[in-house]
């Protein structure tokens, strides 16, 4: 064995792996920058101990298929109410493995701007948006009202939802994140109706108000008992289920990257580091990779502890 290969060999050792180590952990790039917070930190954690790592963008939902294959690696922030049909196959078979909770506390659901409770009676509860669906029309859904859902590549829940309770609206796919918050942003500055389907944490909320739909409130048995939810004749009709953001990879990435997994079973990210982090990057237009080395900078004492040996 020459010098060369006995240096290789060292370096790949050094990584925890051995010579399948050369290859870079692999991270999806979603569609919203809470994830791309989630995501570049965590790599930027892994950079710390040594191992190299590649973003690559992916649907929210497609990207499940790839990671159960291993051609992507880890996805620290998986919110499990919008994954399709591949992931639970995939987990219940091995090819993904849960490694645990992000620490995010999360909520979905719909939202309106308050001045709409004047124009809506009954507000906020599901029942008024079938007797008030025209106050949140617009000339080309009228007499419909406009439902702004998620990217056609986050699922079709909200279509699906309106499409099993009859509620009179027309669902109209948001472009993006930014599309949505900038649709949002223009209703309010003219007290125009809008109504989304949204998600926090998320710094739009630190900066608007906003109130959310109410759904029924006995949910217990929902999804197998006609008479709980917003019909009597359908099941699963109670609104949205709560998520658990978790982290997810793919079922080789602990035996290839031994000390990646131990980083990435510490790694912690709660609504408080994220809002401040989005607000940065959405507000005020700051460079992602940059807000992420500032906290990273600033927060030592924190990524250090989920390091091996805490250092």
């Amino acid at each position: 064995m020459n010098i060369k290969t006995l240096l290789s060999a060292a370096a790949a050792l050094a990584l925890g792996a051995g010579a399948a180590q050369a290859e870079p952990i692999k991270i999806p790039i979603n569609e919203w920058t809470g994830q791309h917070i989630s995501a570049h930190i965590l790599g930027s954690a892994f950079k710390e101990a040594g191992v190299e790592v590649e973003y690559v963008t992916a649907g929210a939902v497609p990207q499940f298929a790839a990671i159960s294959v291993g051609d992507l690696h880890v996805q620290p922030e998986t919110w499990d109410n919008n994954v399709g049909d591949i992931y639970p196959k995939a987990v219940a078979k091995g090819d993904i493995v849960v490694v645990g909770e992000l620490g995010l506390s999360a909520r979905e659901g719909w939202i309106y701007p308050p001045y709409m409770e004047e124009k809506c009676p009954g507000l906020p509860s599901y029942k008024a948006l079938y007797d008030c669906a025209q106050a949140f029309a617009t000339a080309e859904t009228f007499p419909k009202g406009r439902l702004i859902t998620y990217p056609a590549d986050w699922g079709t829940r909200s279509k699906d939802f309106v499409e099993l309770v009859k509620f009179p609206f027309a669902p109209v796919a948001g472009g993006s994140e930014g599309a949505m918050v900038a649709e949002m942003k223009s209703a309010l500055a003219t007290e125009q109706p809008v109504l989304v389907m949204f998600w926090e944490p998320h710094w739009f909320f630190a900066d608007h108000e906003m109130n959310w739909i109410e759904w029924p409130s006995d949910v217990e048995n929902c999804d197998t008992d006609p008479a709980k939810g917003v019909t009597t004749t359908e099941v699963g009709d109670c609104g949205f289920q709560q998520a658990n953001v978790l982290k997810i990879a793919s079922k080789d990435f602990a035996a290839t990257w031994p000390k990646a997994q131990a980083v990435y079973e510490n790694f912690k990210i709660n609504n408080g580091i994220q809002n401040v982090l989005i607000k940065e990057v959405d507000n005020k237009g700051r460079p992602l990779e940059e807000v992420v080395a500032e906290w990273m900078a600033a927060n030592e004492s924190t990524w250090k502890a989920w390091l091996p040996g805490g250092s």
